[in-house]
């Protein structure tokens, strides 16, 4: 399937903005399931400053710097992306065999996936989690039977309720309300993971804004979505990551476009920065997902080529 996904962010400032620095994850992973064929950024006013790398966790990050006074920041990320179906693997490992190779040994070979074990800045390990998470994850029962199971109950006993929470809401308030968005549920099932002992990822991304006829349309289109990357260790060579998401109870697949992965939130908002000025600010966001023809998405690539700029 090729996406084609603009994502527009528009800050208006009272009074006006003397000087500002802003970090934006806003262009597609490479690799992994999908392929990015094309990504522009364009931000108004135009930057004094620009420079893209990759953070610690390979995701791709752009810094720009404002100079001059501003009562309006627009900035807009055009990309798109071809994804494939991402079946699920056979893997039968239970979940406590699975966390006791995940646990360190003397001499053991290191396994990157254990950075994501610990405590990260929304997401605390904590006994409630593990309390809750202990329902599905009973003893001997196989580690993705008992994601998918948690999965599922997340999704049935939260509320999705766009008010209730917000971006700085921690974890535990989450789980104690039963109620909050995306990044709520993504944020309360890494928690549980997390505190049994299991590595697992916050990953940032894209719903397709209108499904396929017949299908239903999901929770957490026409905005920025976020799911949860589970490792599956296996008993010999790498592991893998599968992705689920408690918000509409299903893994992610060819509909779903990933954005940057990191612990939690914190790591990989789609903007945020210092400014001087603009004591009071309004924030429009508006993201559009829509499936492009293959003949068209090789036109929209080759006409775009040679304006990407900075793109590696």
């Amino acid at each position: 399937m090729r996406l084609h996904v603009l994502h527009e962010t528009t800050y208006d400032y009272a009074p006006l903005v003397k000087t500002a620095q802003h970090m934006a994850h806003l262009r597609p992973r490479d690799g992994a399931g999908q392929r990015l064929l094309r990504h522009a950024l364009h931000v108004t006013p135009e930057p004094a400053q620009r420079s893209e790398a990759t953070d610690a966790y390979g995701n791709w990050r752009c810094f720009f710097g404002l100079q001059s006074t501003h009562e309006q920041l627009r900035v807009v990320a055009d990309s798109l992306v071809e994804t494939c179906a991402r079946p699920l693997p056979e893997h039968a490992m239970p979940w406590e065999q699975a966390r006791e190779r995940l646990r360190y040994h003397r001499a053991a070979e290191y396994d990157p996936a254990t950075q994501f074990l610990y405590a990260s800045p929304y997401v605390p390990r904590d006994a409630a989690f593990d309390a809750y998470a202990r329902a599905d994850f009973t003893p001997g029962r196989p580690l993705l039977e008992a994601a998918r199971a948690l999965t599922a109950r997340i999704h049935a006993e939260f509320a999705y309720v766009s008010q209730a929470t917000d971006a700085s809401t921690p974890a535990l308030e989450a789980l104690e309300l039963r109620q909050g968005v995306c990044q709520d549920f993504a944020h309360v099932m890494l928690g549980c993971l997390r505190s049994l002992g299991l590595p697992a990822r916050y990953v940032s991304g894209y719903l397709l804004t209108e499904p396929p006829p017949g299908q239903a349309r999901l929770v957490g289109s026409d905005a920025s979505h976020a799911w949860v990357s589970v490792y599956l260790p296996s008993r010999q060579g790498p592991g893998c990551w599968v992705d689920l998401d408690p918000t509409n109870d299903q893994p992610a697949g060819e509909d779903y476009v990933v954005l940057a992965i990191g612990r939690d939130y914190s790591d990989v908002s789609p903007i945020r920065g210092v400014i001087h000025g603009g004591a009071h600010h309004t924030l429009r966001v508006g993201v559009t997902v829509t499936p492009v023809a293959a003949d068209a998405a090789a036109g929209l690539a080759t006409i775009a080529a040679p304006t990407e700029g900075r793109t590696p």
